[in-house]
């Protein structure tokens, strides 16, 4: 962060509830949106699709100088809103079909986005049919350089699932102020393979009207990994993907056996792909 803001050719896809795009602390030109079944932008403010979105929203790209700094306020906030605005306030987050989830996925990379940050939960196990719509979509987003960051979520398994278990996912663990895993961050073979430990405890960002608030979980950890991967690129812009994704993983550790995964280390990342920079 101290190096940089982050390149606004750095697209990151938010597959999530709509953003508040004119709360104060958000950038507003650098963000665009993509119409789906949920409205574009925020219309009540106090809903929980809303609240979610802009939360994420926030740790990505608030301004730096708010009371909830973002961790890439220069990269471009594509945001696909896949949540309906239908509960408010402390109803549970609303979820998406895995039919409505891949084809989020889909138009955001058509849309240009280079990164994914799905913070999102299903509203039902996928059916075969939806498996196979979501393994195409991951597969899609493969084939064109589009890494993808997913909330492994909170239901205290060890496991995984269709989302996590796909090779070109990196799936997120949520951790307490110390580093621990949360009692209610999913774990799994997995998720310890490639995936990440972030942040899930206490962490303050954008609410409605310009306000700020505590939140946690694996919903919270991804976009810390998704900012610190931006911020990375941006500072490397010809990288493919797959040196990008190389080099997350030889800054964590290559050889995994745990099914907790390794804390994210963003300076970590910086120096590998430094180091292959100057091969």
């Amino acid at each position: 962060m101290k190096l940089t803001d982050g390149s606004a050719k750095i697209v990151i896809g938010l597959i999530d509830g709509p953003v508040l795009t004119y709360h104060p602390d958000l950038v507003s030109e650098r963000i665009r949106t993509i119409q789906g079944k949920a409205e574009r932008w925020c219309t009540r403010a106090d809903s929980v699709a809303c609240l979610h979105g802009t939360f994420v929203a926030g740790i990505l790209c608030a301004k730096r100088d708010s009371a909830a700094p973002g961790i890439c306020p220069g990269c471009t906030l594509l945001a696909r809103p896949i949540f309906p605005e239908t509960t408010s306030g402390n109803e549970p987050l609303p979820s998406a079909t895995p039919e409505e989830l891949a084809a989020a996925i889909i138009e955001s990379v058509d849309a240009g986005a280079r990164l994914l940050n799905l913070s999102a939960a299903l509203v039902q196990l996928p059916s075969s049919a939806g498996k196979r719509a979501l393994e195409y979509a991951l597969d899609y987003a493969a084939k064109r350089g589009v890494i993808v960051v997913v909330a492994g979520g909170n239901q205290g398994w060890v496991g995984s699932t269709v989302m996590t278990r796909h090779p070109w996912v990196i799936p997120v663990a949520a951790c307490d102020l110390r580093g621990r895993p949360l009692s209610e961050s999913n774990l799994g073979n997995s998720i310890g393979r490639r995936g990440l430990s972030a942040p899930g405890e206490g962490v303050s960002s954008l609410a409605s009207e310009g306000k700020s608030f505590a939140s946690g979980g694996t919903s919270v950890a991804a976009p810390f990994v998704t900012a610190a991967i931006a911020l990375a690129w941006s500072e490397f812009p010809t990288a493919s993907a797959a040196q990008v994704r190389l080099a997350v993983t030889q800054a964590h550790a290559p050889r995994r056996a745990s099914v907790v995964p390794p804390l994210l280390n963003a300076w970590a990342i910086y120096q590998a792909m430094t180091a292959h920079s100057r091969r």
